[in-house]
């Protein structure tokens, strides 16, 4: 890992823009299916306020290297089921799963809402550190940690098995992607 970054929580709206440009530059369908299945690729394209109001209720964790933004993960709680559009879905399907014997529905749970590394950071431990410092940060504050991840998506799918995801459910979405639901017990 290169010496200069560092783990912490995301503080402002300057780092909030960061995040926003290392998502558009990471986003599904901008670079070739070749490349998303090698390097990975981030789904959804939030906006400013959404961003914003989701650090405000659990901060985003991120890796800064002399100030810049070269990776992150975004916390999102339930209350932001009807603010993502693509999401409801989701959020839908987890209230109906278990994990580790306990209801979704009825655990305190947090979605890890996105991970995305700069592609010129990758391979040097920064995933693993930026999940380190989450699960630090939010472990005593939820039950779990849920995402899903579509299963094209080698790279990601592999990094979280790594850190200690284990598979909850998968689906389909129609004329799109088979999906993962994958959690970890804080």
């Amino acid at each position: 890992m290169q010496n200069n970054v560092k783990f912490t929580t995301c503080k402002s709206d300057e780092q909030l823009r960061q995040i926003l440009d290392l998502q558009r530059e990471n986003l599904r369908h901008s670079k070739s299916e070749d490349v998303e299945r090698d390097q990975g690729f981030v789904t959804v394209c939030h906006t400013f306020d959404v961003l914003k109001a989701m650090n405000e209720e659990a901060h985003h964790i991120i890796a800064t290297d002399n100030d810049q933004i070269v990776g992150y993960a975004l916390a999102m709680t339930k209350s932001f089921k009807d603010r993502i559009p693509e999401l409801v879905a989701m959020f839908d399907l987890l209230d109906n799963l278990s994990f580790k014997g306990k209801s979704l529905k009825e655990a305190t749970y947090l979605v890890m809402g996105q991970i995305c590394v700069a592609a010129e950071y990758r391979g040097q431990g920064i995933f693993d550190g930026i999940y380190h410092h989450y699960f630090e940060t939010f472990k005593h504050a939820y039950d779990f940690v849920i995402t899903e991840v579509a299963e094209r998506n080698v790279r990601s799918m592999k990094a979280h098995e790594r850190v200690g995801f284990s598979l909850l459910h998968t689906y389909e979405e129609v004329g799109s992607e088979i999906w993962a639901v994958i959690g970890k017990s804080f």
